[in-house]
């Protein structure tokens, strides 16, 4: 899914504040990640001043995201589907067994449609996915 035929980019503005990333992502389920010079989309989660997303296994595909120390993030408007925000973001793996990841994961878990485990879900994440803090960089 490309980007720049499923969302209208927003004439230049100034960079999006914290608190509009906020709303924007807790508002949308979705939003737009650029890997390798390529738009993909990927469900998430807000929590604790970051987005958070699970990748691989069972779970969306997003490649070269654990490689990478930041990514472009792009946002969409709830109302409009158009680009609501986009801005850069540090890339951290969460240590998923750590106890500071817990909130962070029964976050991501709230927002996950559909999954073909319902209660397993996070178990299988612990060992054939991996959850990625996103962390907007702002001036």
């Amino acid at each position: 899914m490309s980007l720049s035929q499923n969302t209208p980019h927003a004439p230049e503005q100034a960079p999006p504040t914290l608190a509009l990333i906020e709303e924007g992502a807790k508002k949308s389920g979705v939003l737009w990640l650029t890997l390798d010079g390529r738009a993909r989309l990927a469900w998430h989660a807000w929590h604790d001043g970051a987005i958070y997303v699970v990748a691989g296994g069972a779970e969306q595909e997003l490649p070269g995201l654990g490689d990478t120390p930041s990514v472009r993030v792009t946002l969409r408007s709830k109302d409009k589907g158009g680009e609501l925000a986009a801005f850069d973001a540090t890339v951290e793996a969460v240590d998923q067994t750590g106890p500071e990841a817990v909130p962070a994961i029964e976050a991501l878990a709230k927002e996950r449609l559909n999954a073909p485990d319902g209660a397993g879900m996070t178990g299988r994440w612990a060992t054939e996915s991996r959850v990625f803090r996103l962390v907007p960089d702002l001036p």
